[in-house]
């Protein structure tokens, strides 16, 4: 690094610390020409991230505004500020290993539907009625299908009542019908008395 005093080329670090906000590193050097000292700092190149909207317009990405986005999504629901600041990292990660510095709004709408998605359902559901601007009932039903997949919550449908156990007929055995039984005696009006004999009736003679 030049001096900027003498222009000597050669120079020693004598201090190292970070800047105040973490996004720099603040060097001291000392010239080994002329022994004067200077500072010089050392930032990350950073390549802006474009979001390109539907209408065609193009803006830096922002990830407050992405945060404040998945912050009302959650509103009233039990997903803390720490689990949304690692998803909006985890998207930004994901959007700086692109090779493309152009993302469209829709791309980076399906990253957060993905994380919400993780997060908590009703937010899902709440950030995707707006994102997806749905138009009509079939098109939410769609998406409500999609997170019941995703879960593995499906619906099981009532099964049948089970059929009761079919018992084999098994054939009587043959028995013979039983004899019939002997006619009853009739029963004399005056016990004790023997009946009298049913017969033919004898005649009397004449005299």
């Amino acid at each position: 690094m030049h001096c900027p005093f003498c222009g000597h080329l050669e120079d020693k670090v004598v201090d190292s610390r970070e800047s105040r906000e973490g996004d720099a590193i603040r060097r001291r050097r000392e010239c080994l020409a002329c022994g004067r000292r200077f500072t010089s700092y050392e930032r990350v190149e950073e390549v802006p991230i474009l979001i390109v909207k539907k209408d065609g317009r193009r803006e830096p990405f922002d990830r407050q505004k992405l945060l404040r986005g998945m912050m009302a999504s959650c509103q009233k629901r039990p997903v803390s500020l720490a689990q949304l600041e690692e998803a909006a990292g985890d998207i930004q990660a994901k959007l700086l290993e692109q090779p493309d510095r152009e993302i469209s709004s829709r791309s980076l709408g399906d990253l957060v539907m993905d994380a919400l998605k993780q997060l908590d359902s009703v937010a899902y559901v709440r950030f995707a009625s707006i994102y997806r601007d749905f138009k009509d009932l079939p098109d939410f039903v769609k998406a409500l299908d999609g997170l019941m997949a995703n879960q593995g919550a499906m619906v099981a449908a009532p099964s049948a009542p089970t059929p009761a156990p079919v018992v084999p007929l098994t054939k009587a055995p043959f028995t013979a019908h039983p004899a019939a039984p002997p006619p009853l005696s009739p029963t004399p009006l005056f016990p004790g008395v023997a009946p009298a004999r049913v017969g033919p009736t004898k005649r009397r003679k004449g005299r």
